[in-house]
């Protein structure tokens, strides 16, 4: 940004433009940090913090974003700190509309001009085509996790209709809090949730009390041996997925546009009808091959040519039990070798 940002020349709305043009840039980050670097004055500040509060372009880091390996750490609370965190301008624009719809409803003519204002503060960062159901592709890697927090949060204020997701895993207590309160909002928006959760989970007792939790509030919840990666898909328009799957921390994609999202949507389609309804009776489910549904999806990726490893990531357990796994495999294929039990279990049909 230019340093002189700050000249008495520019009116507020220049300089929030400015200011906002750099929190852009950087998702999250202190206020007064940045107001220092453009020059500007207290007063300045203060003023562009006011209208960008008021037209929710920013939003104060509180405990939402907090970090819990930072909290762990004996990192401060984001709640302690200045810092903000930037709203796309299409989200901030349908919530400003939606508050100005419920509080006046009879002064459509007011939620008109507010409008008017936020389009052209926004300026060219409003993306408008994301505001339609027949939006182009986009695609945002972030990598701030506050700013990934926030995007979990405008996802729960805009979603109509459906909201998709899958988890490997699941977090501590607090992400659990979180998560509960997002479903919450959704469910009584009349929002269908549907979650595909890892089956060991359910062997896990924090796990296990926080996806009954999820049921009771309405999400329907199902399990399944293999769940391939985090992802949330919101509406068939936008989609929420780790940039690696095999190392969550390194950021995550915000895919927007209908004509990418689908195939997303077609992905998990495919989970949720291989998946099984959270509190069914978890029986082994034996059939005349004798094998369980964790062995079936076992031997089907090792039979695709799948390390030993990457089975043992995808179904969450050990590199020890996928030994074990084979090693029952083999046996119950009457099997010597994997080659062998390969061969006897395409005979058996036990890889369609």
């Amino acid at each position: 940004m230019a340093n002189g940002c700050g000249r008495s020349g520019m009116q507020t709305t220049d300089l929030a433009l400015a200011l906002y043009q750099e929190l852009r840039v950087r998702g999250a980050s202190s206020l007064q940090d940045i107001a220092s670097e453009m020059n500007l004055s207290d007063e300045d500040t203060g003023r562009c913090r006011d209208e960008l509060l008021s037209l929710g372009l920013v939003v104060p880091t509180g405990p939402t974003h907090d970090n819990r390996l930072d909290l762990d750490a004996g990192k401060a609370s984001e709640a302690e700190s200045d810092a903000v965190t930037v709203i796309a301008p299409e989200i901030a624009l349908l919530r400003l509309l939606d508050r100005e719809r419920s509080r006046l409803r009879n002064h459509l003519d007011q939620a008109d001009r507010a409008h008017r204002t936020l389009k052209t503060l926004a300026g060219n960062f409003l993306r408008a085509d994301t505001l339609t159901r027949d939006a182009g592709v986009e695609v945002e890697i972030l990598h701030d996790y506050r700013r990934i927090q926030q995007v979990l949060e405008d996802i729960t204020d805009t979603v109509q209709r459906s909201l998709s997701s899958m988890h490997p895993v699941v977090g501590g207590r607090e992400i659990f809090a979180r998560a509960l309160s997002r479903d919450r909002r959704q469910i009584e928006n009349g929002v269908q949730v549907r979650s595909v959760f890892s089956q060991r989970l359910v062997s896990l007792p924090d796990e296990a009390q926080h996806l009954h939790a999820k049921a009771e509030l309405g999400v329907q919840v199902r399990i399944s041996p293999v769940v391939p990666m985090n992802m949330i898909i919101a509406d068939e328009q936008f989609a929420l997925l780790p940039v690696n799957p095999e190392n969550p921390p390194a950021g995550a994609i915000l895919a927007r546009g209908s004509a990418l999202v689908r195939s997303y949507q077609a992905l998990f389609e495919h989970s949720w009808h291989m998946a099984i309804p959270f509190g069914d009776q978890l029986r082994p489910d034996q059939g005349g091959d004798g094998l369980t549904e964790q062995q079936r999806a076992a031997l089907r990726m090792l039979a695709s040519g799948m390390k030993d490893e990457k089975v043992a990531r995808n179904l969450g357990v050990s590199l020890r039990t996928v030994s074990r796994m084979i090693s029952d495999l083999m046996q119950e294929l009457d099997a010597s070798s994997r080659f062998e039990a390969g061969v006897r279990a395409t005979r058996l049909g036990l890889l369609n």
